[in-house]
């Protein structure tokens, strides 16, 4: 048999002029990094309640681990420089952030789970200190009314015997009754006569609770304003309308409809103003449409965003838990600058 012929090599191609004699080979890409997964803590009652459903959607979404606590079921361990979580009878350990949520029925303990992460060094987006201002209405308003924003005017008093005058200082009748403590409109209701404003007042006086009374806005006729404030920005915003008539409670839970809005400059200044001063990094800000701008109503420190997700079709969840990733990370840096130089 005649011998195989060796192939030959092709010579490479000649380089073009100007090109340098050997170009270089493009290495081979490197894959990329992967992010550390984060655990991100929801406090919530409810792992199937939309707005905490939604949050470990998104908190998935982006490679990361949810992690849903009920508040209630939450043990706190006190011990000289060792403050502890439980879960059910195990140590809660390696927790990067705290989204609380926490409902008005169980403020008080959610304060102090709160408080008791911020203790184990845990960042947390709404810190205890500021949900508690935020879910007292008068204490809100205090401050809110300190920093120049503007308010409808409002009373709180426990004198009974004058409450003629107290309703001439809120712009008479009628006026709204207000919880000091309510939420979604429970405990909020409008009197159209002294004679119900007494009655109101005194039986709530007699149940022990507290109660402020407010001025009624007649031109928001039944509507106001929510604004999302996420960290500096307002990242959705809709006008909530009373479904049935004579109602003056917008809220969406009390059968009120949204309908997305493009808020104007003053609107958003005055929403994400109004959060910084509550301290809330995550914030509901309701608002009355005045004859001559925003007038604060209220603050929400554990919104809910059911109603504005489907009002604007935004991704709200998602902007919620990038800000407290970009919030953990950046307390992750300032606590490592801190650390003494050996």
């Amino acid at each position: 048999m005649p011998p195989r012929k060796a192939k030959s090599k092709k010579a490479p191609a000649p380089a073009p002029p100007g090109a340098p004699a050997s170009a270089p080979v493009p290495p081979t890409e490197r894959p990329a990094r992967r992010r550390a997964k984060k655990t991100v803590v929801i406090l919530s009652r409810k792992r199937s309640l939309y707005s905490t459903s939604r949050l470990v959607e998104a908190i998935k979404h982006r490679g990361h681990r949810p992690l849903v606590l009920d508040t209630l079921r939450c043990s706190m361990i006190l011990a000289k420089g060792d403050p502890r979580m439980m879960y059910r009878g195990v140590e809660i350990r390696g927790v990067d952030v705290v989204i609380p949520r926490i409902g008005a029925s169980i403020t008080a303990y959610g304060l102090a789970v709160v408080t008791h992460f911020d203790m184990m060094g845990v960042p947390v987006v709404n810190a205890a200190q500021s949900i508690a201002r935020s879910r007292d209405k008068l204490r809100c308003l205090q401050y809110l009314s300190r920093a120049g924003l503007d308010i409808p005017r409002t009373v709180m008093a426990h004198d009974r015997s004058n409450v003629r005058k107290l309703v001439e200082e809120v712009g008479g009748l009628p006026l709204i009754i207000k919880l000091i403590r309510g939420t979604q409109g429970v405990g909020v209701m409008i009197a159209h006569t002294l004679q119900e404003v007494q009655t109101i007042v005194d039986t709530f006086w007699d149940l022990g609770q507290e109660i402020v009374l407010q001025e009624f806005v007649a031109e928001s006729k039944g509507k106001d304003v929510r604004a999302l404030v996420v960290g500096e920005r307002v990242v959705g915003a809709m006008r909530r309308q009373a479904k049935k008539e004579g109602e003056f409670r917008s809220n969406i839970h009390r059968g009120g409809e949204g309908q997305p809005i493009q808020l104007p400059l003053s609107y958003i200044e005055a929403a994400v103003t109004a959060a910084r001063i509550i301290g809330l990094g995550i914030a509901g800000v309701d608002m009355l449409e005045g004859h001559e701008g925003p007038r604060l109503m209220e603050i929400n420190s554990s919104p809910g965003f059911e109603g504005l997700e489907a009002a604007t079709q935004q991704d709200i969840a998602g902007e919620i838990i990038d800000y407290a990733l970009a919030f953990a990370e950046s307390k992750r840096v300032d606590k490592r600058s801190q650390r003494p130089v050996s």
